[in-house]
């Protein structure tokens, strides 16, 4: 058994099915499935625009969560209209067989954003897409590369194990300055 430094990661945390999740960027903390079988990370948005600012490449989107559950999460309309975030990247996803149309691409084109995420006190920058996830129940998903990051490990049998995240911004901005180093 190895022992632990102060400041040191602690280690692999088991994580249910689903868990709460906090969105630093956003202030808001959303219901997550936990993916292990999905690769990326993917957030629900719709109105999704990429557009220049000051050179740079950015996106606009409306967080979507359907009504009923903003209301039991909080959510005021501030923290799901209109978002804007720098654009990081776009990926390919490929798209699931019952959603292929004939002489299209088998894949969509995503935008990314780069948000930190927060499960239980454990808080990790990671690339997320955007995308309509209305058709699913939870507005959040997090693969495997987000779980690899949080250092969790999935437990089927358990749900909302977790409890509400409790990240403080030290943690979070003394995360940027880790991962540059």
């Amino acid at each position: 058994m190895k022992a632990v430094a102060d400041g040191e990661d602690p280690g692999k945390i088991i994580l249910g099915l689903n868990e709460e999740v906090m969105i630093e960027e956003l202030g808001v903390a959303l219901p997550a499935k936990l993916d292990t079988g999905a690769q990326s990370a993917s957030l629900s948005a719709r109105q999704i625009r990429t557009f220049k600012r000051d050179g740079q490449d950015w996106v606009s989107f409306d967080l979507w969560v359907v009504p009923e559950q903003r209301e039991k999460i909080g959510l005021e309309q501030d923290q799901w209209r209109t978002l804007e975030l720098p654009l990081s990247k776009h990926v390919r996803i490929k798209r699931r067989a019952e959603n292929q149309i004939d002489g299209a691409p088998g894949y969509s084109r995503r935008p990314v954003v780069e948000l930190t995420l927060c499960v239980r006190d454990r808080a990790r920058q990671v690339d997320v897409n955007l995308t309509d996830r209305s058709d699913f129940r939870f507005p959040l998903l997090v693969g495997s590369e987000a779980l690899v990051s949080l250092g969790a490990l999935v437990d089927p049998a358990q749900s909302m194990s977790g409890g509400a995240p409790s990240c403080s911004k030290e943690e979070t901005v003394g995360l940027a300055a880790e991962e540059t180093e």
